[in-house]
């Protein structure tokens, strides 16, 4: 569970909550970034959510229900993590990773659907579903993905899809101001916040500005910043 949102008014704005049950994470500042980073037992520390220096943004929701089509098949393609993490990591711009999507299949982990919910300096935004295609938006007023596929929408139900997030996001968004800024981003990240499976880390990234803001475990008043 995870709801991604860009704004994309006078400012463009970037705002992620990481929704995550029974897994080790961490926020790192580091020269290249503000990465959020899970712990895996093979790998160690991996970053896969975040922010760079570039001005990129990577979110990579868990789409409910679970598709078949995006496991690996051993065919020519692309691992949807790798792609993530070679954005986040400036060693793609969003215009290659959109190319390699394109170019053939692209595949999550045996048997999770992990999506992508990708941004530029520019506020263009590029989602990926494994399995079933990609999306690009460039520089939309605004856009939102949560757990559910865009592909499908409503068309197949599960408890943890967010399809009400979804809408709570996107009526906040709608009714924005031009002014919309980090305030209005975190507020919206409060309203869609979750407990069963625990919102862990809100991040908004000021793009305009450089700099990103967060705080964990819904600790809405203790939020850190770094700038760029």
């Amino acid at each position: 569970m995870c709801t991604s949102i860009v704004s994309n008014r006078k400012k463009t704005i970037v705002g992620w909550n990481l929704d995550l049950k029974d897994m080790e994470h961490r926020v790192s500042v580091t020269d290249g970034g503000v990465f959020i980073e899970t712990y895996d037992a093979t790998e160690g520390w991996m970053p896969l959510f975040g922010a760079n220096t570039r001005g990129d943004f990577v979110g990579m929701p868990t789409c409910w229900p679970f598709d078949p089509r995006s496991n690996p098949t051993g065919e020519d393609g692309s691992n949807v993590i790798l792609l993530d993490i070679d954005l986040l990591l400036q060693k793609k711009t969003l215009a290659e990773v959109k190319a390699a999507a394109e170019s053939g299949p692209v595949f999550s982990v045996p048997g999770l659907t992990f999506m992508s919910a990708l941004s530029d300096r520019d506020g263009n935004v590029l989602h990926i579903i494994p399995g079933q295609g990609i999306r690009y938006y460039e520089k939309p007023v605004y856009s939102v993905l949560t757990n559910f596929s865009p592909f499908k929408m409503d068309a197949e139900q599960h408890p943890w899809m967010g399809w009400d997030r979804y809408h709570t996001a996107k009526d906040m968004l709608e009714k924005a101001s031009d002014d919309f800024g980090v305030p209005d981003c975190f507020a919206i990240l409060k309203t869609v916040s979750q407990e069963v499976c625990p919102t862990v880390v809100s991040m908004v990234f000021d793009v305009t500005e450089n700099t990103v803001y967060w705080c964990e475990n819904r600790h809405w008043e203790q939020v850190e910043q770094h700038e760029f």
